[in-house]
């Protein structure tokens, strides 16, 4: 073979070797970055919560006694309502009412938090501003992310229409952000809606009918709750309501579709906070499920259900994952709400803050029960990430009048209970939080009613408060041989959820070392079968502190 052929051949095996590692690479390409048209995996819980070491469960020596350890409460000042979150900017995006003059003054503005995991809240400072543009304070209302720009502001804004009042009288105004909700502008043909002529016309509740293509907003007015529809989310258009004289005053509605992954059943629920006193209840979120047309809603049965069976989940709003895929979106939901009653909201002995706080964020899937399809609530998976240590007991049968200690961790002023027992022929059973002495709260299992029960009548704060603060609220516990229940208790509140997907969430306010003594559990009339009992503290969370 001549140096010709020997270059030529070696000139061929070169390009040959450049041309196939083109190949490679393009195919690498194709792969890494996905077309246009082919699924991205997202995620379908939240992200991450903080590592363990990040994590501390002693609270600053400034906190006061009722401050809670892993709730949202604003550094100072009045809380109430929040706002339903969204997600924009890799981040999720939470509002309340806040009152910076309370109690002196008057008027709520709007106050922002934000969240990589839907659990650990970072207060960013207010964002709507109250008596800026003549039309008074800013009162409840919801925000939505335009994606294709359609209220003209630009692809991807932050649409917020909020109720403001002035001198009694309710109008609904824009303000818009494109900055992912840090600021807002408000819009200078505000208020978009202004007021018929009626008192109660507020609250208003954004959603997007993708099968209508427009814009759905419910305003509660009343005992009824309006619905109107918009290509522009400026020019709104009245299409019907849904009326009810059974429930009081309705404040804070939502609307929106989910579908029971069991049986591919799907419904429409529209829901708002209402009082339950008619039935024994307090005030709460109570729902409906039915069917929505685009233009007028038509419930299964008249008679609501209720999200939750406690008497300080007011206010609550619910909202699913964007990074889901449209079919998994249908299927679970989120929710929070206001821990906190206007029975006696203004007479809680909180100091440096007021109002309360809000609720943990839970999880909503919808089931069936009886033929009828109902939410089920669980704490969002993502709190598992702020517990600590787990102590456990051994199972066992406690009989009649004997009492089993549970010792907690002595620095956990905030901790995560599970316990389970047996239903069958078994009694009733009290966990006592704070062991059994003055200033302490019961959770518990009233075998004979077959309902799992919160009393607060003894706790420190009870003899000061209305009656409604002394009423044990109680939960019908559905189905199962079983019965499990896990326990959230912070410094100022107890969220018991039941396995069945009922919840209690109470407000409470036990003597201030009640919490971090041995939680005592003690069978009432007949032997209980504990088969599980364990206790882990949950890290304390300081939104001023955490950046």
């Amino acid at each position: 073979m001549d140096d010709r052929t020997r270059r030529t051949r070696r000139i061929v095996v070169l390009a040959i070797t450049a041309v196939t590692i083109l190949i490679v690479a393009a195919v690498i390409a194709v792969l890494a970055f996905p077309r246009d048209n082919a699924p991205t995996p997202t995620p379908t819980t939240p992200t991450a919560s903080p590592s363990p070491e990040a994590l501390t469960f002693e609270r600053p020596a400034d906190w006061t006694t009722y401050r809670p350890s892993f709730h949202l409460t604003p550094d100072a000042h009045w809380i109430n309502d929040p706002q339903r979150p969204f997600f924009a900017g890799g981040t999720w995006h939470l509002y309340y009412l806040y009152n910076a003059d309370y109690p002196d003054g008057n008027g709520t503005e709007w106050y922002h938090a934000t969240s990589d995991d839907l659990v650990t809240w970072h207060n960013e400072g207010v964002a709507i501003e109250k008596y800026r543009n003549g039309l008074g304070d800013i009162l409840t209302g919801s925000a939505v992310v335009d994606e294709t720009g359609s209220a003209g502001f630009g692809k991807g804004a932050i649409i917020a229409i909020v109720t403001q009042q002035d001198d009694g009288v309710q109008r609904q105004s824009l303000f818009y952000s494109t900055d992912d909700g840090y600021t807002f502008q408000g819009y200078d043909g505000n208020p978009i809606m202004d007021n018929p002529g009626v008192v109660d016309w507020r609250d208003p509740k954004i959603i997007r009918d993708e099968t209508h293509d427009r814009w759905v907003m419910v305003l509660a007015e009343g005992e009824r709750l309006g619905f109107y529809v918009s290509d522009d989310l400026r020019a709104w258009t009245y299409v019907s309501d849904y009326a009810t004289d059974r429930w009081g005053l309705l404040e804070c509605p939502d609307l929106f579709e989910m579908v029971d992954p069991q049986s591919g059943r799907r419904t429409w629920i529209l829901a708002a906070s209402a009082d339950g006193t008619s039935e024994g209840r307090t005030t709460g979120l109570a729902y409906w499920t039915g069917d929505w047309d685009g233009e007028r809603f038509t419930p299964d049965v008249d008679e609501p259900l209720w999200l939750d069976d406690g008497a300080d989940f007011y206010a609550a709003v619910t909202w699913d994952d964007p990074r889901r895929g449209d079919a998994e979106r249908l299927t679970e939901r989120h929710a929070l709400g206001w821990i906190n009653n206007w029975a006696y909201a203004r007479e809680l002995p909180t100091d440096g803050w007021q109002g309360g706080a809000l609720s943990v964020t839970r999880t909503l899937t919808l089931d069936e029960d009886g033929g009828r399809l109902m939410l089920r609530s669980r704490p969002v998976d993502t709190l598992r990430g702020l517990e600590g240590v787990q102590v456990s007991a051994p199972a066992q049968t406690i009989e009649p009048g004997a009492i089993a200690p549970l010792a907690t961790q002595p620095d956990a002023v905030s901790y995560r209970l599970r316990v389970s027992i047996d239903r069958e022929d078994a009694g009733s059973l009290r966990l006592r939080l704070g062991g059994s002495g003055a200033g302490d709260v019961t959770v518990g299992y009233d075998a004979e009613r077959g309902v799992a029960f919160v009393d607060r009548a003894h706790d420190t704060l009870a003899s000061q408060l209305p009656d409604a603060y002394r009423d044990v609220r109680t939960s019908d516990v559905l189905s199962g041989d079983v019965l499990n229940l896990d326990i959230l208790v912070d410094a100022s509140s107890v969220e018991v959820f039941l396995g069945d997907g009922s919840a209690l969430t109470m407000a409470v306010y036990p003597a201030s070392t009640a919490l971090t003594a041995p939680i005592t559990v003690e069978a009432v009339d007949a032997p209980v079968t504990v088969r599980s009992l364990s206790v882990a503290p949950i890290a304390v969370l300081d939104p001023q502190r955490a950046r």
